[in-house]
This record gives structure tokens, sequence and C-alpha cells, in this order.
């Protein structure tokens, strides 16, 4: 019976070649783009889980509300880690990092350094709480003595190659030196700490141990054990927070934590499962970049509209196309076929059809992935080798020649014998309803993703226009100028001497993406914890301003000639706001750490330098203050339109002359400024990428509906020939039922776009209005592809020869 029902189906699917490769090529398009998607969901919901008991191991957050300023933290209180361990039995292990930036990284009696980007501090607990095997070295003993460190196999092969690098030295910034006590493998890549690839020994680091429960420098994790919940052990913050922050707070700003609750200041640390930190964390200190939730759930819904409108468009040709069959089901019932056997071969036409479609989308996904990993900075690959993935996807066509194939197999096993055998078949009806009903669902999928595409296309171009307070063109950032050591001022001020050079800075503090914390700081004589202000304090020189070119709204900029200007402050609006005064320049302020002395130190405010936005335009500017106090991270120089790769290699000369050996590793600022914006540009390409996809899909359909309505009508499109209508006329009747059906898409899809859109805007403080012209170049769009689709077929029907449109029956 099943050799029969194939044979049946295939000779069907050869007799109509055409409307059955537009459904081919279009169900095929819609399980391509399936598989891409559903191949990039389960890599980002992969995060983390290859890690033995990743579902009992968390990382600590913070939530800080002081000052009138909110900080969400991944990181925690530096004595925070261990003090669990010790009070908490619940706990089976804990550990902390801290991320120390980038180094320059050299074999002891190399004389040319490498860059490494992610270098961090660990406890010697680090491999109790995750299970990364060690190739070399004992994991119970590294990272226990300072100054040692475990190396990734990728850092021992760049350094050591064949070598053993266990004892061996390695020197960062010329100054640090570094024995290898371990080696481990490579942090897979679906992780956040995919980017470790050093680790140095907590021990060396100071503030690893104080007891500084204000200062939040270390990401912690902790391991709980088996059996115990997270929401339990939550609970355990509260007394934390009693016992310890609170006497502290009390000692260094004479209030406790429920005094200062009553102020509305608070604290709060919660628990993050560290499977959930990828796709649900956006918090300060980061140890990586993560994804983000909201555009796996965005793409899967696209997804499965991809594959609907594919499956849509099979079920409209084949329910358009029901009178052409239907004396065939007449004869099959009059022979005495019954309606389940018609239903499956229906159905096995269908099946059939969706398998051939998933070996061209098969073809055409694998071609497309180095297209698409590109466009979403992935390294996806198709398990071929999975018996799991061949199941999965044969399954998946399957259930999608089911869902496509049954409404025309329920549609055209219903035909009664007697009326198609007479030629009394109804050629609207109920299936010209659900035609019309999934054409406009078509194209309200592809209105939705012509008017998202063009709203995060709009915001983009925003960010990338908008003024921000600072110039960030013909900016050069070198970076990593601790190489330089001492010589560090000297390179920079031989910098500005060069010719085209506007001026030069050295700081460790820009307005581009970093990891920054807040400082508090006192008005004068209102050293109370409720009047004290979270704002950011920036490090920098007399040159900073002018390099960046800030403006200053009141006040001045630091100068030379001032050498008070030691202990004097720059702040902006937005502090000058919250610290109330009309006019801040020549106040005092007073910071709550205190000096070696004991003493706070007291700062004058010298100028209000105007707001500019010195994080993602996602968050509200904030309260920020700038020192005069030496910084040695970065030299910054504004460099003039004219001759400008010839100024870059004149500063990479004077850079190998004071620091030989040493990578002149330099960058631009607005490059930097776009990386904060990397992924949205990348979903902006993908929504391009799949909204096209779409109308192609639905155009798709469109081309064959039109098709067969102009195979259908051709007798009245003789007639109406002969009776004078003319060429225009013909194609705006053949046109006219569909424009009606795309503009109910427009008017069905534009209020849903605007809602999901506005909703992602939303993550924005700063962003576009959704404008009205929006949804009008959206529509016009829809209506000019709709009718581009459909005219080819008009005109075909309208230039044929009414005598032979006369014969045609």
């Amino acid at each position: 019976m099943l050799q029969n029902y194939l044979k049946i189906a295939w000779r069907n699917l050869q007799k109509h070649k055409f409307y059955s490769s537009l459904n081919i090529f279009g169900l095929s398009l819609g399980l391509a783009s399936c598989l891409l998607i559903t191949l990039y969901v389960i890599d980002e919901l992969s995060y983390d889980k290859s890690f033995d008991a990743a579902d009992r191991i968390y990382r600590v957050n913070s939530d800080i509300r002081f000052g009138g300023a909110d900080m969400t933290l991944a990181v925690a209180p530096d004595p925070l880690a261990f003090t669990l361990l010790k009070d908490y039995p619940q706990l089976e292990s804990v550990a902390r990092l801290r991320d120390d930036g980038s180094f320059l990284v050299r074999r002891k009696n190399a004389t040319e350094s490498l860059k490494e980007d992610v270098v961090c501090y660990a406890d010697s607990t680090f491999f109790d709480v995750f299970s990364i095997p060690l190739i070399a070295g004992d994991r119970k003993r590294v990272l226990r003595e300072p100054l040692t460190m475990v190396i990734s196999e990728r850092v021992a092969q760049k350094y050591f190659g064949s070598e053993n690098p266990v004892g061996q030295i390695l020197v960062l910034d010329n100054n640090l030196t570094y024995t290898v006590t371990g080696v481990m493998k490579n942090i897979p890549e679906h992780s956040h700490l995919s980017a470790l690839n050093m680790l140095m020994a907590m021990s060396a680091y100071p503030e690893s141990r104080e007891d500084n429960w204000g200062s939040h420098n270390f990401v912690t994790y902790l391991k709980l054990r088996e059996g115990v919940k997270a929401a339990q052990f939550e609970k355990n913050f509260d007394t934390i927070l009693e016992k310890y922050t609170s006497s502290w707070l009390k000692q260094v700003m004479g209030a406790t934590l429920g005094e200062m609750r009553k102020s509305g200041s608070s604290i709060k640390y919660s628990l993050m499962l560290l499977t959930d930190i990828h796709l649900r964390s956006d918090r300060k200190a980061e140890i990586s970049a993560n994804g983000n939730i909201q555009y796996v759930y965005i793409f899967g819904i696209v997804a499965i509209f991809l594959l609907a409108i594919a499956c849509v468009n099979f079920m409209n040709l084949a329910t358009a196309r029901s009178s052409n069959r239907a004396k065939e089901v007449g004869v099959r019932k009059a022979l005495g076929s019954k309606r389940s056997f018609l239903m499956s071969q229906f159905l096995t036409e269908a099946i059939l059809l969706s398998l051939l479609s998933l070996v061209l989308a098969l073809v055409l996904a694998y071609a497309a992935l180095p297209f698409f990993n590109n466009l979403a900075n992935k390294h996806i690959s198709f398990p071929f080798e999975s018996l799991l993935f061949w199941i999965v996807a044969v399954s998946t066509a399957v259930v999608v020649g089911v869902l496509a194939g049954s409404y025309p197999a329920f549609f055209l096993s219903a035909f009664t014998p007697l009326k198609v055998l007479r030629g009394a078949i109804e050629q609207n009806g109920k299936g010209g309803y659900l035609r019309n009903a999934l054409v406009v669902f078509q194209f309200v999928v592809s209105v939705m993703l012509i008017i998202g595409t063009g709203v995060i296309y709009n915001q983009l171009n925003y960010i990338q226009t908008k003024k921000l307070g600072y110039d960030k063109e013909q900016v050069l950032i070198i970076k990593n100028t601790y190489a330089l050591d001492k010589k560090a001022r000297a390179f920079k001020e031989e910098v500005a001497q060069l010719p085209n050079i506007q001026s030069a800075t050295l700081t460790s503090f820009l307005p581009t993406p970093s990891a920054r914390t807040d400082n508090t700081f006192f008005p004068e004589g209102e050293m109370q914890q409720e009047k004290g202000i979270s704002m950011q304090r920036w490090t920098v020189d007399h040159d900073y301003i002018k390099t960046l070119d800030l403006k200053m709204k009141s006040g001045r900029a630091f100068q030379r000639d001032f050498p008070s200007d030691s202990s004097g402050i720059i702040i902006n609006e937005a502090a000058a706001k919250i610290l109330g005064y009309a006019d801040p320049v020549g106040k005092r302020i007073y910071d709550l750490v205190m000096d070696s002395a004991g003493t706070r130190r007291t700062y004058t405010v010298l100028g209000v330098v105007k707001d500019f936005h010195y994080e993602s335009l996602r968050k509200n500017i904030g309260a920020l203050s700038m020192i005069l106090a030496p910084s040695n991270g970065l030299v910054v120089v504004r460099i003039k339109a004219a001759n400008y790769t010839q100024t870059v290699d004149r500063i990479e000369a004077l850079w190998k002359q004071m620091a030989p050996g040493q990578p002149f590793n330099f960058g631009f600022m607005d490059e930097d400024f776009d990386q904060e914006y990397r992924s949205e540009q990348r979903v902006g390409q993908i929504f391009i990428t799949f909204a096209v996809i779409s109308i192609i899909i639905g155009c798709l359909g469109l081309f064959g509906l039109s098709a067969y309505t102009a195979e259908r009508r051709t007798k009245e499109i003789g007639v109406r020939k002969v009776l004078g209508a003319s060429v225009p006329n013909i194609i705006a009747l053949l046109s006219k039922d569909f424009l009606k059906l795309v503009l109910l898409s427009i008017l069905i899809g534009s209020p849903v776009a605007w809602y999901a859109m506005n909703s992602w805007l939303k993550d924005f403080a700063y962003h576009i209005d959704i404008s009205w012209w929006m949804f009008a170049a959206a529509g016009a769009l829809a209506i000019v592809i709709a009718l581009l689709t459909v005219s080819f077929q008009s005109i075909k029907a309208a230039l044929m020869n009414p005598v032979r449109s006369l014969k045609s029956e």
C-alpha cells in the first residue's frame, strides 16, 4: 500500500513540476532558515552546561542603591565567599575571580611580548568549583603559592610550544614574574568563562585578604551541596548583611544598614545559576560580554514563522488547485476508495515533498553556514555524525509534511463524486476563505519583519549620529602603555609634539565600554550617610578635557599653572544636580574612603563639565567626577585629518624607540564605541536576512497563486478582452484581490510590530520614536513587492490572444 502511495505521489509531483518546484523551494527555504536558527538557539542555550554539577553552581550578584544611584553588579564584597564557607555547611566550595584586564606577556628570557586580553586572579579553590581538567599540575595544589599561575593549552602552545610549561617563568608587563604550576584544558567556547586563559594566584592580590565589606571586586561563585535549594540558601544573605556589612558601615560611615535603609539606601545579594549567566545577566563587571535571552526568543519565533509561511504556501497551492484534482477524487471514490485512503494518499504526497525539501534545505543551510556564522559571530557546525540530529531532522520534515498537507488532504477528500464528475465543484467557498486567511498571515509576518528591521536600523543609525557630548572621531587609543613603565608620560609628551597632533592625554578612563565601579562622596559639612552620593571617579591629566573635546559648563578645566589643582575635582552636570548646588564651583566634597592617615580626602570643585555619554545609551547619564592623578593605562591622541596614516606610522616608530620588543597595540575610539552595540548590529543584520527570506517565501506562494488564478480565469479574461477590456483593466482585475489582502496584512501587522519594537526600545534610555512613516514605508514596500510578484502573471494573462483564451477550455 505504501509503495503505491509513493508511486502515485511521485507521478503527481512530476506531472505538476512548476507547482511542485515552488513548493519544494519555498519549504526548503523555510526548513533551512529554521535549521540555522535552531542551531543558533541550541548554541546559546548550551552555555556553561558542560561543567559538572552546573545545576549547583551559582554566582553572587549585588544590587546596591546609594546616593540616588542604582548599581547592579556581577561582583560581591571581598570577604563574602570564604565567610559564607565558614559559616554555612550547605556550601561544598567557593571561588573568586578578579579580572585584572590585559597584560603584555613574555617568557623570562624573551625580548618580545604578546598581549593577553583577559588575565584574572583566582582562588586556589577555583578547580574545586569548576570541573576544568588539568593537563599538567596537581589541581589540589595549583594557585596556592603567591606569584604562581595556571595557563590554558592555548597559551602553553603560544609561549612554550612542545616544551613542558610547568616550572617555567612568564613575565607580565616587564615587571611581574609568575611561575607556571599548571596547564588546564581550553575552557569550552560555550561558557561565559571561555576568555580565561591565564589564572594568577589570588594570594598575590592584596585586597583578597582585606575585611572590606564595602569593596566589591570579586566575581564570587558558590557550589551548593546536593539537595540544598538556592532560594532557601539566599535567605542567609540577610544574616550576613546584619552580622558583617552593617557593622562595617557603622565603623566607616557612622550608620548601620538599618539606618541607611530608612533613607532609601539598600544592599541586596542574590544567587544566579551558572547556566543563566550568559543569557540573563547584563551587569557591571561581567567577565565577558553576554548574550540576550530576548534575542533567543525573537529568533525562535522568527524560525517558527518562517516555517509556518512555507507550510502556508503548500496549503494555499494545494487547495487552490483543488479543481484540477477534483475529477481524480470523484473517480477514485466512484471506484470504491475510502476517504481515509484518499487522505493517506494526499498526506503521502505532502510528506514526500517535505522530505525532498529537507534534502535541498540541508544543502542550502550548509552552504549558508559560513555566512551565518560570520553574521552571528558564532562557530556553529552541523552535527552530521549525530544520529539524534538525523532523527530530529527527518521527524521535523515529516511533521511539517503532515501539518502542511493535513488541510488539503481533508479538503480534497471531502469532495462528493456526483458533483465533481458533473463539474459542479465550488471554486471559492471555504477553501477560498482559508487561502485568503493564509495569504494574510504570510504578509502579516513579512510586514512585522520589515517594520522590525526598519526600527532596528534607525535606532542603530540614531546611536551612530547622536551627539555624545564628546568627539569620538579621529581619536587614536594606544593601549598597554604600562609596558612603557616610567616612560609613559614622556612618551605621551613626545607624541603631543609630533606634526599633525592636536593633543594627547594619559589616562585609564574613556567614554567607551569598560568595567568601572562607583565611589561615594559627601557634600561639605554633610557626612550623614543619607547625604552621600554615588559617582564614578576618573583619574585624568591636564590634557584630558581638551583631547576628548569635552565642554565646560562653568568653572575651568585642570591647568598646569595651578599646583593646587591636585586637590581639585571636576564634576558633570548630573553630579551637580544630585549634590544640589546652584553653583558648585568652589564648593568642597569629601571622599568616603580614608587615606593612610585615617582622614577623608577633600576636593574643591574647579568646574562643571557638560554631561556626556560615558556609558551605553541604554543607560541615563550618571554622576561623574574627575581628579588629577597619574594613570598610565592608555595614551589617547587626537589626530588632524591630514596625513592620517603617516602620523600613526610616526607614533609607532616612537613607540618602538621607547618600548623595544613590545607590541604597538592601538585602536580608534569610534571603533570601541561601535563595539558596545555590536550585538544590536548583528541582530539587525540577521533580521534583514530573515525578513528577505520571509518575503521570498511569501512571494513564491503569491506567484503560484497568481499563476493559478490567471490560469483558472483564462476564459473570463478572453471574454473581457473581446468585450473591450484593456490590458491595464485585466491587470487591475487580477491584482486587486491580492492587493486587498496585503492591505489587510498591513493593518494587522503594524500594531503588533509597534508593540514588539516599542518593548525592544525600552532597553535604551535614549532611543528613537517609532514614527508613522516607518509603517507607511513598510506598507508601501509590501504592496510594491506583492504587485511585482503578481504582475508578471497578470501581464502575461492580459497580453494573451483572446482567441487562444476562448479555445483553452
